[in-house]
């Protein structure tokens, strides 16, 4: 058995690396809530904004077309959750 062993070719294990693809914004998202009631929203051209009430129910959409926008919410007082791509914010309207 131990000349089996010995005169038996070798076999040989190759390990292929993963490759893994990290998708990455150049540009970070910042969603700031302005005194006067305007939401400002920049590096976030070509996503969707999406604000949804605490309940979770979506309650309006807006799509960001410029590096620097800004939008008039027009909401009424109370919390909201505003979601862009993966940057989430909660604001109060007062």
């Amino acid at each position: 058995m131990a000349l089996a062993l010995m005169l038996g070719m070798p076999a040989v294990a190759m390990a292929v690396p993963a490759v893994e693809i990290i998708d990455q914004e150049l540009q970070a998202v910042t969603v700031v809530l302005e005194e006067d009631g305007t939401l400002r929203v920049s590096g976030a051209t070509g996503q969707t904004l999406h604000v949804y009430n605490v309940a979770g129910v979506l309650i309006k959409s807006f799509k960001i077309d410029t590096a620097d926008k800004r939008l008039d919410l027009n909401l009424p007082k109370g919390c909201y959750i505003v979601k862009v791509g993966k940057t989430v914010r909660k604001i109060s309207i007062k």
